[in-house]
């Protein structure tokens, strides 16, 4: 898979052409253009090469290289580095598939550098550059239409998640209560974890980058990530409140084990009880004693036996009357 996915300059955003890497310090001296670079998975060398075209801190390119990082946004000198997490739900396996895009945003250049489980962004591209008018904003609005595109995988993974509590909600209420159906939730709360942490620090990125204090970001691009602001917030509302109906859902299962352990426990006690009368009686003519009442009575033996039996019925009776049985 080729690490150069794109490597393409603008004028008033319109695509001018695919350019090389030696291309690029000449089309960022001119004022009116700016260069849109994308990464995928990019080696060291390649990463070095970039750096110094861009002049990009030794720091950035570091976490660049290494990914797995935590979605964060930083200022070195005159470039803008963010990183955001990637997710879609893998329909193979039934769980999510996390990735990272890193951006560089300087003065004039874009670049973006994707690791792990991410979608292309040629689709992205595509739409910006239907929409010139948009597009000649520069840097910022192709900066906004990634990560927006990023922000939106996250309503498909949450409804599937959704769709798993559903189901779990279902096997609580409905079906026998099992150690599979804890399993399951616990999974389930693991995921909604990892969404939490790759969502939450977006609306502190989100505040950053509307903040006028960032002039690598135009004032007029700035609104825009309101939007991507908005929609954060409404994931971390889904998660929050996925997490609230899972934890319901949790606690429900483990009243209703512990209910259905305690009816076994009754059915226990209850046999228990019956079973301790001919026990008894059995015990005390057991015993090798010479005079014991009705011992030469002809009769003694099955009048005892049947007294056993109706006995044991009787219990049977009251307990299974109060639901013990």
């Amino acid at each position: 898979m080729h690490e150069v996915v794109n490597s393409i300059a603008y004028i008033d955003g319109r695509r001018v052409a695919n350019i090389d890497l030696e291309q690029i310090s000449g089309e960022l001296k001119s004022p009116d253009r700016f260069v849109w670079v994308g990464l995928h998975e990019p080696n060291s060398e390649t990463l070095s090469k970039y750096q110094k075209e861009f002049r990009l801190h030794d720091l950035a390119i570091e976490d660049a290289h290494n990914a797995h990082q935590r979605p964060k946004i930083e200022t070195y000198g005159d470039t803008l580095f963010i990183v955001l997490r990637t997710a879609q739900m893998n329909s193979v396996l039934h769980r999510i598939d996390f990735g990272e895009t890193h951006f560089f945003v300087g003065d004039h250049f874009l670049v973006t550098v994707r690791h792990g489980s991410s979608i292309s962004y040629a689709d992205v591209r595509s739409r910006c550059e239907s929409t010139p008018h948009l597009l000649k904003k520069g840097q910022g609005f192709a900066l906004y239409a990634v990560m927006d595109a990023i922000v939106d995988q996250y309503f498909p993974v949450l409804e599937a998640l959704e769709e798993d509590l559903l189901n779990i909600e279902d096997k609580v209420f409905n079906v026998k209560p099992t150690r599979e159906t804890t399993e399951s939730i616990y999974q389930l709360k693991r995921q909604l974890l990892e969404v939490k942490r790759a969502v939450s620090p977006l609306i502190d990125i989100c505040n950053r980058l509307m903040r006028y204090d960032i002039k690598l970001i135009p004032e007029e691009t700035q609104p825009y990530f309101r939007d991507i602001y908005d929609h954060s917030l409404r994931i971390n509302e889904m998660v929050d409140h996925t997490r609230e109906l899972l934890n319901t859902a949790l606690e429900a299962n483990f009243s209703l084990l512990s209910i259905m352990q305690s009816e076994v426990s009754k059915k226990f006690a209850g046999w228990a009880a019956i079973i301790a009368v001919p026990t008894m009686v059995a015990g005390f003519y057991g015993m090798n004693f010479k005079f014991m009442p009705e011992l030469s009575w002809h009769y003694g033996y099955p009048v005892v036996v049947t007294g056993t039996i109706v006995l044991c019925l009787i219990i049977f009776y009251l307990f299974r009357k109060s639901g013990w049985l």
